[in-house]
């Protein structure tokens, strides 16, 4: 038997940044015994995340930025270095990604690949992140990027080598998990 749930109540806990809900249902378990739960899910929408490869420099695009949780859970500066991502705002992966590229990074990308998705922290956000690779050269940058200034982002820019990505990635000063499993990808798969 397969273990089934069905929703009994959900509950708004908070609207602030993004929704927090308690929902709790019913669960029947594989030995047929029914069971109530209740759990907490913070909604922040699903997101889209790249990484920006230059097979001829060996290089990477990467950003740089503050992220509070991590601050709060003892990163000492709160930076964190990550690949280029953003909220769909109901637009496609692809639509999305290719603005967020723009935005951040300052590159107007062409060919963008999808190569997998992933729920990121499934026992408590309902995010499901799709992921992406795109080859990319100087004459695709179009201005500096850093964000948007209304949604009182500040990015820096960061153009790495991949060699030292992937060392910066093993001696913990890129410690973002979408990050990681885009630098990864492009070890298995030889993009660079």
């Amino acid at each position: 038997m397969t273990p089934k749930a069905k929703i009994i109540d959900t509950t708004v806990l908070s609207d602030n940044w993004y929704t927090l809900k308690k929902v709790t249902y019913e669960y029947l378990k594989r030995n047929g015994a029914l069971e109530i739960q209740s759990r907490e899910a913070y909604d922040r929408g699903n997101g889209a995340v790249i990484l920006l490869y230059n097979k001829a420099q060996q290089t990477v695009i990467l950003t740089r930025q503050f992220r509070m949780p991590t601050f709060i859970n003892g990163n000492a500066d709160g930076m964190l270095i990550e690949a280029c991502a953003g909220l769909l705002d109901k637009s496609n992966p692809e639509e999305c990604i290719r603005r967020e590229a723009e935005e951040e990074t300052g590159y107007r990308i062409t060919d963008v690949k999808k190569i997998f998705e992933a729920y990121m922290s499934p026992g408590s956000v309902t995010e499901i992140l799709y992921f992406f690779v795109a080859a990319y050269d100087s004459s695709m940058k179009i201005n500096d990027g850093g964000g948007l200034e209304h949604e009182q982002e500040e990015i820096e820019v960061l153009e790495i080598p991949f060699r030292e990505a992937l060392q910066m990635m093993s001696d913990g000063r890129i410690r973002d998990g979408k990050t990681i499993m885009l630098l990864q990808y492009a070890q298995l798969h030889q993009l660079l």
